[in-house]
């Protein structure tokens, strides 16, 4: 369930609020070989089943960037915000993978607001931690402090 914002307000409101978390992503070898492509990262343990199988992961991984890249799959599943004039993805703050995750196995992300600053352009600045699950795992995928800048239409 995705939860809608539409002011300032109601995002410094929900410092400390769980988002919930999204559906499972299947992480299949394909989407693995892409990313490989489109960043020129073909190391065995990521593009090779048959060497990896016997490496110490037991089988393929997926990249840890292409991992971070699915928060951005995820977070319009998690948050949506409204009655904006503009909103921009100003970075990240604190990436760490804390697990591999394997190729066939099954991720989603997990949102929490930990911050809300109001800017002197009258925008604010919302941190979201995205926890990226692995099915099955104890250890998540991936742990990122997402930093989102939005300017919200003046009231009427």
């Amino acid at each position: 369930m995705t939860t809608v914002f539409s002011s300032a307000a109601a995002l410094q409101a929900a410092v400390g609020q769980s988002l919930g978390a999204t559906d499972w992503l299947r992480i299949e070898q394909p989407r693995v070989d892409q990313f490989a492509d489109a960043t020129g990262d073909h190391q065995w343990i990521h593009v090779d089943p048959e060497k990896a199988a016997k490496g110490p992961f037991g089988g393929t991984i997926a990249h840890g960037y292409l991992t971070l890249s699915l928060v951005n799959y995820f977070l319009p599943q998690l948050m949506r915000v409204e009655n904006l004039q503009m909103g921009v993805n100003y970075g990240c703050d604190r990436v760490r993978f804390p697990a591999p995750v394997r190729v066939g196995a099954r991720i989603r992300g997990a949102g929490e607001i930990t911050g809300v600053e109001t800017l002197t352009n009258g925008a604010v600045q919302v941190v979201v931690r995205v926890t990226v699950e692995v099915e099955g795992s104890d250890r998540p995928g991936c742990v990122v402090d997402t930093i989102s800048r939005y300017t919200f239409n003046p009231a009427v």
